[in-house]
């Protein structure tokens, strides 16, 4: 089977063509970045309508980027900042922000630094987005499920009327992570990248829950209540250190919420490593030790241990529970140790939850297989973009940005390679 290498030829960019397969922020920024050079663009959704991802994310407030400075900013990509710097030094959340006002769009920061678009939803962001595509000539195929190419390296896709093969001169690869499969992340373009050798490292979940093996009485009891506010310390045997303030929600299998996506790479990377992993919480984050033990050794009376908390500490309601379920009975007897364990709850994380469940995903095409362009060095012509790529990042609007600038890298690369800039 021959590689897919595609040719450049001596046509000036207009009579150059391009395919950009999957239709979220990063293939929609590298169609428009594309036909903005004069290139004619064809994007392929294996989904009804591209962006659906995009809009399960905005269901809430779409959070765009975030304000912080940037050296804080890129810290949040971890392992893979130095990767990701060009990337975002290029487009990262001012330039995010002007562009969304170039689609009619204005946005503000919220108390927590977070960036948000007018309005917070994401549709109407989608439709101006759209239709400024297709005013650009980009022509948007659905329902077309990429399968790899053909013996002669044309792409080839499965439509419900028939198969298609589809030649261009550029192809960008922008088809996301491997979590929430139902909105097209499902990870089946994986094994076709690895048959033409590129290094994929396995899909992993990341921004996930994680289980905690509860109790029946405190699982049906407390599922589904927000724990807030409350910090999470987490050391792991490696020495790496986590500290935040927050809040999560209880499930039936154990935790989620953004706290706890907020360490879940940490977490994830100790559970593989040591078959498990502890936490800390201190969910009394605004009372000093000396204050709380002071308050909790005052005489109970009559009063119950429950009441006694909630009256001396306003400890109640789901955080009293895990007190219940995580410490013997004698503790509550003493109030030294009964402080120690409000300001330092241990809870110990058995697994994390399943990829399809994950917000996002780590793994992916190393960018060892990629050059500074995000072309896979063993197959030019062919660029890679968002999620597929082997980053990972919290919620917090890191995710958005990173799709929309590798998307625009793309974009730019494969345009300056159709051009002969490259």
């Amino acid at each position: 089977m021959n590689d897919p290498i595609i040719q450049i030829n001596e046509l000036p960019p207009k009579y150059k063509t391009a395919a950009v397969i999957g239709g979220g922020p990063a293939g929609l920024m590298a169609a428009e970045t594309l036909a903005q050079g004069g290139v004619s663009v064809d994007l392929y959704e294996a989904m009804p309508w591209p962006g659906r991802k995009f809009l399960v994310a905005g269901k809430g407030g779409l959070n765009l980027t975030h304000s912080e400075p940037f050296e804080r900013f890129l810290s949040r990509y971890g392992a893979r900042s130095r990767e990701l710097e060009p990337y975002l030094a290029q487009f990262g959340p001012q330039e995010l922000r002007d562009w969304i006002r170039q689609l009619g769009f204005e946005t503000f920061v919220g108390t927590s630094g977070r960036i948000f678009p007018s309005g917070m939803k994401a549709s109407p962001l989608l439709r101006a987005w759209l239709q400024r595509l297709t005013e650009a000539g980009v022509i948007i195929h659905t329902r077309h499920r990429w399968l790899g190419w053909d013996e002669a390296g044309a792409l080839e896709f499965e439509t419900p009327a028939e198969e298609k093969l589809v030649q261009a001169d550029a192809l960008v690869l922008a088809l996301g992570g491997g979590s929430r499969p139902r909105l097209g992340s499902n990870a089946a373009w994986v094994p076709l990248l690895r048959l033409k050798g590129v290094r994929v490292n396995d899909l992993k979940p990341s921004n996930c829950g994680f289980d905690v093996n509860w109790s029946e009485y405190f699982h049906t009891h407390f599922e589904g209540q927000p724990v807030r506010p409350v910090v999470l310390a987490f050391i792991d045997s490696q020495g790496n250190s986590f500290r935040q303030q927050g809040e999560f929600i209880i499930t039936r299998s154990g935790l989620e919420g953004s706290l706890i996506y907020a360490a879940s790479a940490l977490l994830r990377e100790e559970i593989e490593a040591s078959g498990w992993a502890e936490i800390r919480l201190d969910l009394a984050p605004d009372w000093s030790m000396e204050r709380l033990v002071g308050r909790l050794a005052q005489p109970r009376g009559k009063s119950s241990t429950s009441s006694h908390l909630k009256k001396v500490a306003g400890i109640q309601g789901v955080k009293a529970g895990l007190l219940w379920e995580m410490l013997p009975k004698e503790v509550f007897q003493d109030a030294d140790h009964l402080a120690a364990a409000i300001k330092s709850l241990p809870i110990i994380l058995d697994a994390a939850r399943p990829l399809e469940e994950a917000i996002s995903s780590a793994g992916g095409i190393s960018f060892e297989s990629l050059d500074e362009g995000l072309m896979l060095r063993d197959l030019p012509g062919v660029f890679c973009a968002g999620e597929m790529l082997d980053w990972e990042a919290p919620t917090g609007g890191y995710l958005l940005t990173a799709c929309f600038s590798s998307g625009r890298a793309a974009g730019q690369s494969a345009l300056d390679w159709l051009t002969g800039i490259s």
